[in-house]
């Protein structure tokens, strides 16, 4: 079996025991964001980007400004839109048999939002109809309130985790036994925008004020944040100055084919490193650049012990969080962790003399 070509390290300085893959900086100076764009990128990786909630709370505490300030999203795509789902970190992957675009209802306009019956379809996102949340217990709650799609999704944020997202759940059996009734249909986390972030990263976190944000408006094509507005985000002209985020990436991705002894070892060597992942905002970082793998894994820096039976970080963290593929882990001595580059970003074990 081949293994990874490439492998994740962390450069920097380490304080205790956590690292930061990455750093957002406010930068205080009106630019348009064509301006910031090429400053951060000069200075920094890039415009900021966000995967969830807590990367807003960390952007938001990096300033104590409450005006407005340019992130890296825009529209500048040429129209084209893309499904995401709503849930942080669940890519979307076509699977023609999920959907049925013919099964709308006569009451049901097209448009781009998701709801599910038995299959899914496309609708228009201010339909009111009930809707399926998840939360961090792996738990399904399908809620019998009439919402838009965007209300729903405020719900299930501010009461559980989120819509329920990705076809491992949305087609999974206890989905399905919520919705066993044919004759209802329920929002689940699926939406299509043209918003794009400015690095290429597929972040699918959209954290728009719907009172004052319009996808229509074909001239403000460059979003940003209302820090005065608890963060969420709206969109401007791209020419207007104003100040901005970038962020300062950590991680890097090396096109060597190697063990992970040897990856530990260049990687301490060379940067800081092999990558641990200690929660969700990380592993959405991480997969982000894994994806850009050409083999079909990327080394991480998780090893399991056999005198203590446990698997550890190599910084010596145990695993809180975790990413595991289904039948991934195998507990035996010489057994390392490598995070897959497509799909679902899981995590299988391999030995650690597997290149």
């Amino acid at each position: 079996m081949q293994w990874s070509l490439y492998l994740l390290i962390l450069m920097g300085q380490c304080c205790f025991f956590t690292c930061r893959l990455y750093e957002y900086h406010f930068i205080a100076e009106n630019k348009s964001w064509y301006e910031a764009q090429r400053y951060c990128r000069e200075k920094y990786t890039d415009l900021a980007k966000v995967f969830d909630m807590t990367d807003m709370s960390r952007l938001r505490n990096s300033t104590q400004n409450q005006g407005e300030a340019w992130i890296g999203l825009n529209n500048n795509t040429g129209g084209n839109r893309t499904w995401h789902w709503s849930l942080p970190g669940v890519e979307y992957i076509q699977n023609d048999s999920s959907w049925n675009l013919n099964g709308r209802t006569d009451k049901e306009k097209p448009g781009n939002c998701g709801r599910k019956r038995d299959k899914l379809a496309n609708v228009s996102c201010d339909t009111n109809m009930w809707f399926i949340c998840y939360d961090d217990k792996k738990t399904f709650y399908l809620i019998e309130e009439k919402k838009n799609w965007t209300q729903a999704q405020s719900y299930c944020r501010s009461h559980y985790t989120d819509f329920a997202s990705g076809l491992n759940q949305v087609d999974g059996e206890e989905v399905k036994g919520l919705c066993n009734n044919s004759t209802f249909s329920a929002w689940v986390g699926l939406f299509r925008d043209r918003w794009r972030w400015s690095d290429g990263s597929n972040f699918s976190f959209r954290y728009w004020d719907m009172q004052l944000f319009n996808d229509t408006q074909s001239n403000k094509t460059c979003a940003m944040t209302l820090l005065n507005r608890s963060g969420k985000w709206s969109s401007d002209e791209c020419d207007k100055e104003k100040p901005f985020f970038c962020y300062d990436d950590k991680l890097i991705l090396i096109n060597v084919n190697k063990t992970w002894e040897e990856a530990l070892d260049y990687c301490r060597k060379n940067y800081r490193d092999l990558v641990s992942i200690t929660n969700p905002q990380e592993q959405g970082w991480v997969q982000d650049k894994a994806k850009n793998a050409s083999s079909p894994f990327v080394w991480l820096g998780l090893r399991y012990s056999c005198t203590l039976g446990l698997w550890f970080w190599i910084n010596d963290q145990l695993v809180c969080y975790e990413k595991w593929s289904k039948n991934g882990t195998t507990e035996e001595c010489d057994v390392a962790v490598g995070i897959q580059s497509g799909g679902q970003h899981e995590w299988f074990s391999q030995r650690k003399n597997e290149i």
